[in-house]
């Protein structure tokens, strides 16, 4: 998906109307509406970037430091007792949006439920997981 029609750069640009939290020369905060909680807010670079990996260092840096700072406020704000920071990358990770973004999600559970991030720790295989990190640094 080109910068042309995405609906985040469309947004940046003021012809999509948004509620905003934030914005700066490189970022921008505004509320995801389709939260999967109250106060599930989104962090963006200005800049059209797909997945973390096109983002340059600068606009990475840029874009958690944002959602560093609007964590807090979701937190004092909300008076949420916690918040999940999520980023997908690729359609098999199921993003929607073709646009780099954060989501910062408040949690207070068990009350809220979300079970999308809930899991248990299990053991894994330890010849499996040696496997992985081989070939993650071979690729490195």
């Amino acid at each position: 998906m080109s910068a042309d029609s995405c609906i985040f750069c469309d947004i940046v640009a003021g012809k999509i109307p948004c509620h905003k939290v934030y914005e700066d020369d490189r970022t921008m905060a505004f509320m995801d509406v389709n939260p999967l909680a109250p106060g599930h807010t989104l962090v963006i670079p200005k800049s059209h970037y797909t997945t973390l990996l096109e983002l340059t260092p600068g606009d990475m840096a840029a874009v958690h430091q944002t959602s560093q700072k609007i964590a807090a406020a979701i937190i004092s704000a909300l008076k949420v007792p916690g918040l999940a920071v999520l980023q997908l990358n690729g359609k098999g990770a199921n993003q929607v949006v073709m646009h780099y973004h954060v989501h910062l999600i408040p949690r207070n559970r068990p009350k809220d439920k979300l079970k999308l991030l809930e899991w248990s720790p299990k053991k894994g295989n330890t010849r499996s997981i040696k496997s992985k990190a081989e070939k993650i640094r071979e690729a490195l």
